[in-house]
């Protein structure tokens, strides 16, 4: 399954003559990069939904948080962001 994934732009960088926007999207503390593409007036301390690299909407904090916390409980968040081998085992804290 696909999802698109809330995160914070923590900062913007233009690359190719400024021809490409790309962000660095802090997801509850894990940074991926992300293209503004589709979202070119997103800001530094914006909220925006990624969705395979690509930010393809801003969306006001509170929601934001929101999502992320329902992906948390899914067990989403650690799938969508390939980050399962940086995680400690849910056994352990059973």
């Amino acid at each position: 399954m696909c999802l698109a994934i809330p995160g914070k732009i923590k900062s913007i960088e233009e690359q190719f003559g400024g021809l490409v926007r790309m962000a660095k999207v802090s997801f509850g503390g894990i940074i991926k990069e992300a293209s503004l593409e589709m979202v070119p007036h997103a800001q530094v301390d914006d909220y925006v939904l990624v969705h395979v690299g690509v930010a393809i909407s801003i969306v006001d904090e509170e929601e934001a948080k929101k999502t992320f916390r329902y992906l948390e409980e899914m067990g989403e968040v650690e799938e969508e962001l390939n980050i399962s081998d940086f995680l400690p085992d849910k056994e352990e804290y059973s």
